[in-house]
């Protein structure tokens, strides 16, 4: 961090102020991958921290909606500005605190800045729509209005990218907003709150606090002067978000787990398939929503597709996530590590253990890369996320095989097909229960500027990113004009 965040502890950012948890409690983040190692120490902030939080965001909202929308783009671009000059400075960080590789997070960093960018961009796109009256001398119309205090609760597994692909949309249409940090990657988020104080941005505009979802969280789900809450996280928490914030009448968005499957038909590019189901599953060591959990294989190419996986699992990089080189590190920590390993175990009793299945390190919580192959279709690996580095090979023969058992799961985050055949894709794309559909390419990974979310019980509410953001966070009001009569 810049100076603005040195000494032990760091800080919240509320009000425009860096500040110490009301409590004067801190928690340590330690090193996924040397646990020995502390990476920093951070407010562990309490329902107290949010209340004041909620407040100066309540204070910022009326000067801060009544902006042009030109000059809250300009914020933006400073902030990008800032993010970009310290985009090396975000990825060691995040590798630091939560063990993804340095490759993939240098990505993230600048992913950040881009998001920024694009959302800027929304003070010059339309905010209503004209329509044709059904009276003489009148205009008929809608706007788009803020809605007030926005609260975004973030994961820990995309620090930089989430967050901001949240805070950029609900700031940019008029909104404040109060920021959690997810609690494993504080410092990369806390990036973030200096960015925008470099550029100046107005006092209570954006808070953001770091600590427990148990506290912090609670008091943004049922604070009343949350008028909307985004969510991403597990589905447990996400449903329990959703039932006690609707309750009180608030807008509520959820981005949940995935179970996703990549179709591989007879007449795809195999080892095309192959470096795509590779990363989709143990990039970020396969802890994304939208990871590649279930590998389906049409018959005729399954045993050739089976070899060139395990060949590439064989060769793959694993270890250190501080190397360039590495494309596996560890998982976020211990208590992740034993959930993972311990669904591993239980499922050498549905099927068979390819490659990996085991720690891949004495110190830091490192799996190896694990592929299962025949387990049944109700089998807990192929029904419940496990969120690590594991997938499952499966046979089918059919398309409408494939489909019908892709389909099989409550989940409908993304999907993908390998194929050269353009009916396949038309069916697939038309058929299969997902909110994201790739085509020869990965499960994982999303453009800045299209809509992201899952359907079924992937997700809750308007989706994210690109101009769906505006359904989230504003609300639409028609307005009839009619003409005085002198």
């Amino acid at each position: 961090m810049s100076e603005t965040l040195t000494g032990s502890p760091a800080k919240n950012y509320v009000g425009g102020e860096w500040r110490d948890s009301a409590g004067g409690e801190t928690y340590e983040k330690h090193n996924p991958w040397r646990p020995s190692q502390v990476t920093g120490i951070y407010p562990a902030s309490d329902a107290e921290d949010a209340h004041a939080a909620i407040e100066a965001a309540q204070d910022a909202f009326p000067a801060w909606s009544s902006l042009p929308a030109s000059a809250r783009a300009a914020y933006f671009g400073k902030a990008a500005n800032a993010i970009e000059a310290r985009a090396e400075r975000i990825a060691q960080d995040m590798t630091a605190e939560m063990g993804k590789p340095l490759r993939e997070a240098r990505l993230e960093a600048l992913r950040a800045a881009t998001i920024l960018r694009f959302a800027a961009g929304e003070a010059w796109r339309p905010a209503g729509e004209m329509y044709e009256p059904s009276v003489p001398n009148q205009r008929l119309y809608t706007l788009r209005r803020p809605l007030g205090v926005v609260a975004l609760i973030t994961p820990w597994n995309f620090p930089i990218a989430i967050p901001v692909w949240k805070l950029a949309p609900a700031l940019i249409y008029g909104n404040t907003v109060v920021l959690k940090l997810g609690y494993e990657a504080p410092r990369t988020g806390l990036h973030v709150a200096e960015a925008f104080a470099e550029a100046d941005l107005p006092p209570g505009v954006l808070n953001v606090l770091t600590g427990s979802g148990s506290k912090v969280g609670a008091e943004l789900v049922r604070n009343p002067g949350v008028r909307a809450l985004s969510f991403t996280g597990s589905v447990p928490v996400g449903r329990s978000v959703r039932e006690e914030a609707t309750a009180r009448d608030c807008r509520v968005q959820l981005e949940l787990g995935g179970h996703n499957p990549l179709v591989v038909m007879a007449d795809a590019e195999l080892d095309r398939a192959v470096e795509a189901s590779y990363a989709g599953a143990f990039w970020s060591a396969g802890q994304k929503c939208t990871a590649t959990r279930r590998i389906l294989v049409q018959d005729a190419v399954y045993d050739d597709f089976r070899d060139r996986l395990l060949a590439r699992v064989e060769a793959g990089k694993v270890g250190d996530p501080a190397d360039p080189e590495t494309e596996v590190g560890p998982v976020v920590n211990e208590g992740a590590m034993e959930e993972i390993l311990a669904a591993i175990e239980r499922a050498k009793g549905d099927g068979t253990v390819l490659a990996g299945g085991g720690r891949g390190d004495d110190d830091g919580y490192l799996i190896e890369p694990t592929v299962f192959e025949g387990l049944a279709d109700d089998a807990e690996l192929s029904c419940e996320e496990v969120f690590g580095p594991v997938t499952s090979l499966y046979r089918f023969s059919t398309l409408d095989e494939g489909i019908e058992r892709a389909n099989a799961v409550r989940f409908g985050l993304s999907a993908s097909i390998f194929t050269r055949d353009l009916h396949a894709v038309q069916r697939f794309t038309g058929e299969i229960g997902a909110g994201i559909i790739h085509v020869n390419s990965q499960t994982a990974g999303a453009d800045v500027h299209v809509p992201f979310g899952g359907i079924k019980g992937s997700g809750w509410g308007p989706h994210e990113q690109g101009r769906a953001a505006i359904e989230f966070y504003t609300e639409v009001v028609t307005v009839y004009q009619d003409a005085p009569l002198g």
